[in-house]
Parts: C-alpha cells; sequence; structure tokens
C-alpha cells in the first residue's frame, strides 16, 4: 500500500469522528434549590424589580434583570411599576474563582513508527494511548462557581413566597454569559415545593447560547422538603 492510501484513510477516519462528535449534545449542568410558600390563587402576577439604595444605578444588575424578566413572563408574570406591583423581586448573584488540580496520566510510545513494515501509523503499536501510563502529572486548571438568587416578596405585607437560588461550575469565567442558564434553571418548574434541590441540564447550542425550547416539566410542588432529585432536561 502507497503512503497516500493510508493517509486517504486517516483522513475519512478523522471526518467521521468529528461527524459524531458534531452530534453529541453540551449541557449545562445546574443546581436548583427552592423555598416556598407560593399560593396557587394568585390570578395577578405582577411584579416590579427592587434593589437596594447602592444599587439603583448598577447597569450589571439592570442586564440581569431583563434575562430574569424574560423568564418571568413564561410564567405569566408581567413587570409594572414597583406602586402597582402585587409581588418585588430582588436578585442576588455572584462568582468565585478556584483551582482544581487533577492527575492525568503520561504516555510514551517505545516503538517509534515505522514498524512491522507497516508504512503510515503515526501512533506506534498501542494507539494513540499506549499500553499504560508510565507516570502521572498534576495539571491545575481554573474553576468558576456562578450564583444566582430570586426572592419574590409580597409589595403589600412584606411576606417573602419564593426565594430559589441556582448555581453552576465549570470552566467558564464570565458571570454574564453564564446568567441566561442560571435564570432559566431557577425559574424552570417555577414554582417549586418548599426545601426542593434538583437539578436541571441546559443544552448549550452550537453558538453557546440557551436553547429556546423547554420541555414540559411535570414536576409537582411538594408541601415539605424533599430529597435531591434526579436532573431534569430543559430544552
Amino acid at each position: 500500500m502507497t503512503i497516500n492510501r493510508w493517509t486517504r484513510r486517516a483522513t475519512l477516519l478523522l471526518a467521521s469522528l468529528a461527524a459524531l462528535l458534531s452530534g453529541c449534545t453540551t449541557y449545562v449542568t445546574t443546581q436548583v434549590t427552592a423555598f416556598s410558600d407560593w399560593s396557587g390563587n394568585d390570578a395577578t402576577r405582577t411584579y416590579a424589580f427592587t434593589r437596594a439604595a447602592d444599587q439603583q444605578n448598577n447597569l450589571e444588575l439592570s442586564t440581569y434583570e431583563r434575562v430574569v424578566a424574560n423568564e418571568l413572563a413564561t410564567h405569566a408574570f408581567r413587570q409594572v411599576d414597583a406602586a402597582q406591583a402585587r409581588y418585588l423581586v430582588g436578585l442576588s448573584y455572584g462568582i468565585r474563582s478556584d483551582m482544581v488540580t487533577v492527575a492525568e496520566p503520561v504516555y510514551y510510545n517505545p516503538w517509534p513508527a515505522p514498524y512491522w513494515g507497516r508504512p503510515f501509523d503515526p501512533w506506534g503499536p498501542w494507539g494513540p494511548y499506549g499500553p499504560f501510563p508510565t507516570a502521572y502529572v498534576n495539571q491545575s486548571y481554573p474553576i468558576f462557581t456562578h450564583l444566582l438568587g430570586v426572592r419574590i416578596t409580597e409589595r403589600a405585607t412584606g411576606k417573602e413566597v419564593y426565594n430559589v437560588t441556582a448555581r453552576n461550575s465549570g470552566a467558564e469565567s464570565s458571570l454574564v454569559r453564564a446568567m441566561p442558564y442560571l435564570a432559566r434553571s431557577a425559574l424552570a418548574d417555577f414554582p417549586l415545593g418548599n426545601g426542593i434541590v434538583h437539578t436541571v441540564k441546559i443544552p448549550l447550542d452550537k453558538n453557546g447560547a440557551v436553547s429556546n425550547e423547554m420541555a414540559a416539566t411535570g414536576a409537582a410542588p411538594a408541601a415539605m422538603p424533599a430529597p435531591a432529585s434526579a436532573p431534569k432536561v430543559v430544552q
């Protein structure tokens, strides 16, 4: 066989692998914790955002309020002036960075090609990963934890009726890019029961944006605290 023939085969193999990987779905996984005293007979879901005194001109907060407002709208919430609102919605958010150290194997090829008369095989007799690792090295990577809290109170009484927190971690260093996933996860099954902890998985599209489709939830609110549920996929 000629080298060109092996080259063509290797190229086709790599192309097939790339096509296979392109069909895999990547998810953003978020843990959601809710505390609720929500009434089921609230026919009027009007609200206004509330801020602390030092947040009145906060552009970052304004950006996140718009993201949360879009998600609230999917649950029949309507934003109005504070004086006319039945509910006040307050946001809390943050990002924290840590370093994670992972032990990774180091492989080597004791029989570099060519060998056994084979004209094309850049990885040697055992394939790209070798027969076994000869050593391990510690590699450190940054990991970022993103957080969003949504607190809903009754304007007239000040009573807290819903408090949900969404948290996820990953290599994303921007809270702005993580916020759409946090907001959708936090309100995906609104209203959750009191003390509910569950996991929401949202697919990542090819542009890194949040999917515009949402799966039916089918989750019944619980009156008492319950253990963490299995991951729920939101599309």
